[in-house]
């Protein structure tokens, strides 16, 4: 049976052809931001808040923001680093916005993507991305370590997305620095904070940051992963949502666990 995922990966692999058949000049120009060297330091959980104007589980979450002045909120709050969705098809993004952010703020950005070939992880560093998102469920282990590879060699830090053991066996065999747990199932889009409190032990014990991503949406959420381990966390549809961001950033932004750092 066919999942989003395999959906999403098909899409991908057709807009691959098209985006190696655009005539691009290279352009290597990029801020040089280091998101892992902020969280070395932090305090507080880190927040990656996330520009998303939609998804294939919530539908249209917030179309109308503008995204330079959504960063910008963003920077100003206390935001540690912003993703920003780029697939078109099913999150209405577009490599267009992350370069509006790019021009807009001065902390690290990451391009939240569903990488697959060496091409897109050009077009990130091209409009301005300090980090690439990579998804261990999407690859077999061999492309997997050769995208994380090329991504390093052209200097941008990698978010290493895992969801399970199996995802998490091929991430460490790897071994970045960065991980995002995503407690969305993207095979089915279901979500459950439980993948960080189970997958958090394993990744501090080889002392790598964790991230963890999907169904953080207030202080009790933040305080559970928080509690098992997470140095940050990726926030979207809540921040995207939000009436009141300064507010809903500062009770995220919860004093870090002493064994949390590294």
């Amino acid at each position: 049976m066919e999942t989003i995922l395999d959906r999403i990966i098909s899409q991908k692999r057709i807009e691959i052809k098209n985006l190696r058949a655009i005539s691009r000049q290279i352009v290597n120009d990029t801020k040089s931001l280091s998101f892992i060297d902020h969280l070395k330091s932090a305090d507080t959980l880190s927040i990656i808040a996330e520009f998303k104007r939609a998804s294939p589980s919530k539908g249209d979450i917030n179309t109308n923001l503008n995204p330079a002045e959504q960063a910008k909120r963003y920077e100003k709050n206390g935001a540690s680093a912003i993703s920003v969705l780029t697939d078109t098809t099913f999150f209405k993004g577009s490599f267009k916005d992350l370069k509006v952010v790019r021009d807009a703020v001065n902390i690290p950005i990451l391009c939240k993507d569903f990488m697959i070939d060496e091409v897109q992880i050009d077009i990130a560093k091209e409009h301005g991305a300090n980090i690439i998102l990579l998804i261990a469920a999407a690859l077999p282990f061999t492309e997997l370590n050769r995208l994380y590879q090329y991504a390093k060699q052209q200097n941008l830090e990698v978010l290493m997305e895992v969801h399970d053991e199996e995802d998490l066996e091929k991430a460490l065999k790897i071994g970045p620095q960065l991980y995002g747990i995503n407690n969305r199932n993207l095979k089915t889009f279901e979500v459950n904070l439980n993948v960080t409190e189970k997958l958090a032990p394993i990744i501090q014990a080889q002392g790598g940051f964790i991230i963890s991503e999907s169904g953080v949406f207030n202080e009790y959420d933040a305080k559970r992963v928080r509690d098992a381990g997470a140095n940050g966390i990726l926030v979207g549809e809540a921040l995207m949502r939000s009436n009141d961001l300064s507010t809903n950033m500062k009770e995220l932004m919860l004093p870090i666990l002493k064994e949390a750092k590294q």
